[in-house]
């Protein structure tokens, strides 16, 4: 909030008291206009100024420092110097300050109930300061915390793209040894996705529909590498709509798929599905394993997936895998 508007708030605000019990006070026949601007707005300034001469001042300098004998010191000589001057102004003031039932009170009892009032706003100034310091420290952390999750999130991603280009130069390397017709088209699908994931992948979601496309264009890019040999069911039940999702998500447990499992067997595909209701997403991957396509790398993908539900879809996901003897299968349940 700019100074300028926290000024006209703070005062606002004690106008608004001040008027209040002036308001009441003066319905209520206590006393006249007069008295009521003295007892009200005369002293309800010096009130004010020790108000904030604790809040801006001593708490900062002193007190936030852990300097509290001096924090006290000052605390004592503000009441002090405050009560003399509350003192000078009763004794200017004295039919309207020092008197109660026709009788004029002492300094010291004067300077009793002046000091507990002083007290008072000490008090509430401190409690406040405390307050809203409280309120900054936990938004400067929350605002730390977002930037740190931003910042593990962007490196997350930028690990997923070359892991992705690198499996896919291969596919496309394989095609171009073997003079296939289909390395062009190869090319052409693989520079569809390298233009999703530079231009459409900046944000944290993006839309349902685009990133289905992308999945579809990575298992196309697979069926021209795999030619007759690539057998997929890929289906989608469900109406894609507005949803979103978080990007790069789920193409690890493809290229897995692909990657580790065998694709050649009619009688066991790979099986892939997508259902949406009612705002939840499903999805279900499952392939009949290969002991001969295996290597050492195989498994950032798929921890980089574990953190990046853990931090977009913290207690709304079910992730589920299941490395049994023949089939490796995955089923994730997001709430989008």
């Amino acid at each position: 909030m700019r100074k300028s508007w926290q000024i006209f708030w703070h005062t606002l605000f004690w106008t608004s008291i001040i008027s209040f019990f002036m308001f009441i006070a003066y319905n209520g026949g206590h006393t006249g206009l007069t008295s009521l601007l003295v007892l009200f707005v005369v002293f309800g300034i010096i009130n004010i100024g020790l108000f904030y001469l604790n809040y801006l001042v001593l708490i900062p300098k002193y007190l936030d420092k852990k300097k509290y004998k001096l924090y006290a010191i000052y605390v004592i000589g503000a009441l002090v110097a405050i009560g003399l001057a509350k003192y000078g102004t009763a004794i200017i003031t004295k039919p309207i300050t020092l008197t109660r039932m026709g009788k004029t009170i002492s300094f010291w009892q004067y300077t009793f109930s002046t000091t507990f009032t002083s007290i008072i706003f000490i008090f509430l100034s401190t409690v406040l300061k405390f307050t809203v310091d409280w309120f900054l420290n936990e938004r400067i952390q929350r605002d730390l915390e977002n930037q740190r999750l931003s910042a593990e999130l962007s490196f997350l991603k930028s690990q997923i793209n070359p892991h992705f280009l690198f499996n896919s130069l291969n596919s496309i390397y394989s095609l171009a040894y073997q003079k296939s017709d289909t390395t062009p088209d190869a090319i052409l699908k693989l520079s569809e996705i390298m233009r999703y994931m530079l231009y459409e992948c900046n944000d944290n979601k993006v839309d349902l529909s685009k990133e289905l496309q992308y999945l579809q264009n990575y298992i196309d890019l697979q069926k021209i590498r795999f030619g007759d040999n690539a057998f997929i069911q890929f289906e989608v039940n469900g109406e894609v709509t507005n949803q979103h999702i978080a990007p790069l998500l789920l193409i690890s447990f493809i290229e897995n798929a692909f990657k580790h499992g065998i694709t050649n067997d009619p009688k066991v595909p790979i099986s892939l599905r997508i259902n949406l209701a009612d705002g939840q997403f499903y999805f279900f991957i499952q392939n009949k394993k290969s002991s001969h396509n295996r290597d050492a790398s195989g498994g950032i993908g798929l921890v980089n997936v574990q953190r990046r539900l853990d931090l977009l879809y913290p207690d709304k996901y079910n992730l589920d895998i299941r490395d049994e003897t023949d089939t490796y299968t995955v089923q994730l349940s997001l709430v989008l």
